[in-house]
């Protein structure tokens, strides 16, 4: 199988690169952090790269300190990437993903390519992979390529930590529908091992800065935009807005499931202004699939009930077209029964 398909190419010590997506999540990086700890364990010259920096709540993670950040040390990054013999793709399923300079110094690297991730539809781009989309996580699929080779020994206190980060965050602290009793049964595995569960989420859910926070609550208040006839909700928060609450990276997380909270609703989106762009977060409920949407009207994709894509057309604009996209879809979304 794939997992015994890698592990063969990495019996002899390896230059190895692993990388995040753009707009790092806790996934990403608790998964790139999980695959070092236990290759470093091998002998293995690890590095990791992230197309830009995470959100603090993530960086206390052991060896996030390792991370190079593309954004700010491009030669760096360039460095280990034309070095490396292999590179990871980790939760994520395109080079695009990780940004538009990165990409092309991937695409381009002469190393063995290999992915893990658990998003639909991975490009044609990789020697080896690991895909699977009913999986709750890539930390999942890491736990799991571990488990298959029978090396549960490595996993310690600083892989154990950075499974469960990845875990936790991308089940919505086991919230988002599973398919299985495998990520409890994981959870389970990586509490015993000793990591402390409390503080872990005390971390990531309770370390908000005053600006993230009154962020959130002007969201709510002033942004957020109920349709009830359509069953949407959307929040829209331009560079002014994000700029009066001296954003950071990670500030918006999880601001499109409030909207998506409200009684009765049964799709909600997030948009947000960048430089060049509108990123548009989607999230549903039951059987709505909003992929479809991000992949088909805003170059983006993900799961059925949670995706991503990117618009470039104004705010106001994007807002137009997203209002259009949802009515046109008024007759599946009120078929969903809640």
């Amino acid at each position: 199988n794939e997992y015994q398909n890698i592990y063969k190419q990495l019996i002899e010590k390896r230059k190895i690169v692993l990388t995040a997506h753009a707009s790092p999540d806790g996934d990403t990086i608790g998964s790139c952090l999980a695959l070092y700890h236990y290759l470093i364990q091998f002998g293995h010259q690890v590095k990791i790269i992230s197309p830009n920096v995470a959100p603090k709540f993530l960086q206390w993670i052991s060896g996030y300190e390792q991370i190079t950040i593309y954004d700010t040390h491009p030669g760096i990054a360039k460095q280990e990437i034309d070095e490396a013999e292999f590179i990871f793709a980790v939760d994520y399923n395109a080079f695009h993903r990780t940004g538009e300079g990165m990409s092309i110094l991937l695409e381009n690297a002469s190393a063995v390519k290999f992915m893990i991730d658990h998003h639909p539809n991975p490009a044609d781009i990789f020697e080896a992979k690991i895909s699977d989309t009913s999986a709750s996580s890539t930390a999942e699929l890491i736990f799991r390529f571990i488990e298959d080779l029978g090396q549960l020994e490595k996993i310690n206190k600083e892989l154990a930590e950075s499974l469960y980060v990845g875990l936790l965050t991308d089940t919505g602290s086991f919230s988002f529908s599973i398919n299985s009793d495998k990520p409890y049964i994981i959870a389970a595995f990586l509490y015993n091992t000793g990591i402390d569960i409390q503080a872990i989420n005390q971390r990531i859910y309770s370390a908000f800065t005053e600006g993230r926070l009154r962020l959130t609550g002007y969201a709510i208040s002033e942004k957020l935009v109920v349709n009830n006839e359509l069953r949407f909700a959307y929040i829209s928060l331009t560079k002014e807005d994000l700029n009066r609450f001296d954003h950071q990276n990670g500030d918006t997380e999880g601001l499109v499931n409030y909207a998506l909270g409200i009684e009765n609703i049964v799709a909600a989106a997030l948009l947000t202004e960048k430089d060049d762009k509108i990123r548009l977060s989607f999230r549903s409920k039951s059987s709505f699939a909003v992929n479809k949407i991000a992949n088909e009207y805003f170059e983006g994709g993900g799961h059925k009930n949670a995706a991503g894509g990117n618009s470039f057309l104004s705010m106001q604009e994007t807002i137009e077209k997203l209002n259009k996209i949802i009515t046109q879809y008024k007759s599946e979304i009120n078929a969903v029964q809640l």
